[in-house]
């Protein structure tokens, strides 16, 4: 059987987006991190937010989080500061293939007791949590930012806090600072300078707090957008003011004659008669929407260079 796919002549439609993986996964450990916990809306439903939000309620000593990469960094780094809870983290086969030494490492460096249940460096991991110390922590700045982001959200509760130093050339910053932001929401004091992050010690607050909508998925409808002769596409609760790095994608596909016009109820898409010979960008902060850039650019013929993947 064959199929013929077409690009639609004319797209107006309204679409309710669904809510950022990103932040569901940050805001469920800070969630757990809190003593008064609150109820956090418009959570992702994903394999990571899911096996996440399970290993919070059910407590279970033997956690699997199948191939759910986000929830094994972060879920590391939860149960390595979780006093007197001991624990096994597995997953899929494919998981168990997964090096997870630059976390384990660096949690030992401040005192974490984790060991490898099998293979030396990959999972599963068999966590006895404690109090960890803190203090200095130093890594490369291209590691994931999943590791950096599972350090700095239990850092407020170790003894001294946290000190960490990204050395050579960081990648992912805005994952980074969407978990400092998400942080400072919840009351806890961090500094950044230059290629240094301190965290105080301290608790965070219980705040409301709802889950934005996922600017990753919106790069779909901006790339059919881009692809129909006639479009206006309506995409409610996004905002400019996004924790999310991949809002630049508003500014991405301006070359690619999509205009956005935001409001306080979204944002609506429309073509532009915007027109380049060459599209070219850094996308090492944004890796997530090359895919897209790419086939848009390809079905556009429109020659590009893409950097920083």
């Amino acid at each position: 059987m064959n199929y013929k796919v077409f690009a639609p002549h004319d797209c107006h439609i309204e679409v309710e987006l669904p809510a950022s993986k990103s932040i569901s996964n940050r805001a469920l450990v800070i969630n757990a991190l809190c003593e008064d916990s609150i109820p956090i809306t418009n959570v992702s439903d994903c394999d990571d937010t899911r096996v996440m939000k399970q290993a919070f309620t059910e407590k279970n000593s033997s956690i699997d989080i199948h191939g759910a990469g986000t929830a094994m960094r972060f879920l590391t780094a939860y149960y390595a500061q979780k006093r007197d809870y001991e624990c096994i983290i597995s997953g899929s086969e494919r998981m168990k293939q997964r090096p997870i030494k630059i976390l384990v490492d660096a949690l030992r460096s401040l005192g974490a007791d984790i060991r490898y249940f099998d293979k030396e460096g990959f999972p599963p991991l068999q966590i006895f949590g404690k109090e960890l110390r803190g203090g200095e922590l130093s890594l490369p700045g291209n590691v994931s930012s999943q590791y950096i982001s599972a350090l700095l959200m239990i850092a407020p509760y170790m003894q001294n806090g946290l000190e960490l130093t990204l050395t050579g050339k960081i990648v992912s910053t805005p994952y980074i600072e969407m978990t400092l932001e998400m942080m400072s929401h919840f009351g806890i004091e961090t500094h950044r300078s230059n290629n240094t992050i301190r965290v105080l010690a301290g608790r965070y607050c219980p705040k409301q707090f709802q889950i934005e909508p996922d600017w990753s998925a919106a790069s779909y409808w901006y790339e059919i957008a881009a692809l129909a002769p006639e479009a206006k596409i309506f995409l409610p609760n996004l905002s400019n003011k996004s924790l999310q790095g991949d809002a630049r994608i508003a500014a991405l596909f301006e070359p690619l004659g999509v205009s956005s016009l935001f409001s306080q109820e979204g944002i609506k898409l429309r073509k532009s008669d915007k027109t380049i010979s060459l599209y070219e960008q850094d996308l090492s902060e944004q890796p997530d929407l090359a895919q897209t850039l790419v086939v848009t650019c390809c079905l556009i013929g429109l020659p590009f260079k893409f950097t920083g993947l």
